[in-house]
C-alpha cells in the first residue's frame, strides 16, 4: 500500500540522513576515551570491533546488542557520567519501579532540552505564556517533577505541585487495600483543589488520566479558566481520549503525551476527528527513536499497523541507550509530515506484563 506522498517521502529520507549523522556523532562521543562514560568505555573494551570505526548509522547499532534493565538498577551511578561532562552538576532520576528495583539515570540538561522542544508544539491559546502551572501527578525522584517546572518557567510561569507517591499507590493496589487507596486518592485531590483555589493565575495543568477524572468529579476546570491540559500515562487510550475531550474538559486544549525517564517526551499526532480518537505518539527523533518489533525477535520490525513491542534508542550526549525493550506495546504508526519517522499507536502495557505490573495512578 502506498503510504508516502513524494513530499513526505523526501522528509522521511532527510530525517533518516539526519538520524544516521546523529548516530555517528553520539557513538564517537560515548566511545571516545576523552568524552565517554566509564560504562561504555568498559563495554567497548570487551568488543571485537571499535564502534567509532564500524558504526556508521542507526542500523549498525544492532552490533551493540540490547540495552539491559539491570545495568541501571544499581551503582555506582557515576559510571554513566560522560568524562566531558564530569564538571557539570548531575541529577539522578528514577523510574517508577513497576518492573522491579527502580532504574536510575543521570541527567544534566536533557530534561530541559526535551521540554523546551516540547514547548514549541504547544499553542499560546491553550498554554498562555506567563500562565502558572499545576503538576497534578507523580513527583518524588522522577524527572517529571523538574521537567514540568522547567516547562512552566520556560513559558514564563511558575509551577505548583501536589505531593504524590505512586509507589505507595501501587502497594495499596497490590495488597487490595482499597479503602486506604480511596482515602489517599481523596487526600491527593484535596491538595490539588487547595492549590487551584488559592492561585488564580494557574491556567495550565499536567496530570494523568485517572487523576484528571478524579479532579473533574470535584471541580469544573472550565469554570476556573484552565486553558490547556498536558496529560500522559498508560491509561491514555482512545476511549479516555474521547471521554476527556467530550465530557471531562470540553473546550480546553487537551494534549496527550508519552514520556519516560529513559527517553524524554514523545508528542501526540495533532488531533483530527478522522482518527477516531486513536492516540499516536512520535518520539523526539534523532534524540530518541522508536522501533516497533516482534516480541519474539527484537531485531524484526513489524509491519505498519501491526502490534509489536516498543524498542527505544536514546541518543544524547548525556545518555546513550541502544535498543532497549520497553514495558510497552502498540501498533507501528507510519510517518507523517510533522514527524517523518515511525511512531506508535494505541500504546499500552506489554501483554506479558499485564498480570504482574501495577500502574497505579497512571
Amino acid at each position: 500500500m502506498e503510504i508516502l506522498t513524494n513530499s513526505l517521502a523526501e522528509k522521511v529520507q532527510k530525517a533518516n540522513v539526519e538520524l544516521n549523522t546523529h548516530v555517528r556523532e553520539m557513538v564517537q562521543w560515548h566511545f571516545d576515551p576523552k568524552t565517554g562514560c566509564p560504562f561504555w568505555l568498559d563495554y567497548a573494551s570487551k568488543l571485537d570491533f571499535d564502534p567509532r570505526k564500524e558504526i556508521s548509522g542507526f542500523d549498525d547499532l544492532k552490533r551493540l546488542g540490547h540495552f539491559q534493565d539491570e545495568w541501571l538498577r544499581g551503582g555506582p551511578v557515576r559510571k554513566w557520567v560522560p568524562k566531558a561532562l564530569a564538571d557539570q552538576p548531575v541529577s539522578v532520576f528514577e523510574t517508577g519501579g513497576s518492573t522491579g528495583i527502580p532504574k536510575c539515570r543521570i541527567n544534566i540538561n536533557d530534561f530541559k532540552i526535551d521540554y523546551e522542544l516540547f514547548s514549541k508544539t504547544l499553542s499560546d491559546e491553550g498554554f498562555p505564556p506567563g500562565s502558572d502551572w499545576l503538576m497534578f501527578g507523580p513527583t518524588g525522584p522522577r524527572r517529571l517533577r523538574l521537567a514540568i517546572e522547567h516547562l512552566a518557567q520556560h513559558r514564563g510561569g511558575i509551577a505548583f505541585f501536589v505531593d504524590l507517591d505512586p509507589r505507595w499507590v501501587n502497594k495499596l493496589i497490590k495488597y487490595q487495600k482499597y479503602e486506604e487507596l480511596d482515602a489517599y486518592k481523596n487526600h491527593v485531590v484535596e491538595q490539588g483543589l487547595n492549590i487551584l483555589r488559592a492561585h488564580e493565575n494557574i491556567r495550565c495543568l499536567f496530570t494523568t488520566p485517572k487523576l484528571l477524572e478524579a479532579l473533574c468529579q470535584r471541580i469544573s476546570l472550565t469554570q476556573i479558566d484552565i486553558k490547556g491540559i498536558f496529560c500522559g500515562g498508560t491509561e491514555m487510550n482512545a476511549q479516555f481520549h474521547r471521554f476527556a475531550r467530550e465530557e471531562l474538559v470540553p473546550g480546553i486544549e487537551f494534549v496527550p503525551t508519552y514520556g519516560n525517564t529513559l527517553m524524554g517526551l514523545a508528542c501526540h499526532k495533532p488531533f483530527v476527528p478522522a482518527d477516531n480518537y486513536a492516540v499516536t505518539y512520535y518520539p523526539p527523533t534523532p534524540r530518541a527513536v522508536f522501533e516497533i518489533v516482534n516480541p519474539d525477535n527484537l531485531d524484526e520490525p513489524v509491519e505498519y499497523g501491526e502490534t509489536g513491542r516498543v524498542l527505544l534508542t536514546t541518543l544524547t550526549k548525556e545518555f546513550f541507550v541502544p535498543r532497549f525493550a520497553e514495558r510497552d506495546e502498540g501498533e507501528r504508526a507510519e510517518p507523517i509530515d510533522l514527524y517523518p519517522w515511525d511512531g506508535v499507536r494505541n500504546l499500552r502495557l506489554f501483554s506479558e506484563y499485564q498480570d504482574t505490573v501495577v500502574v497505579g495512578v497512571y
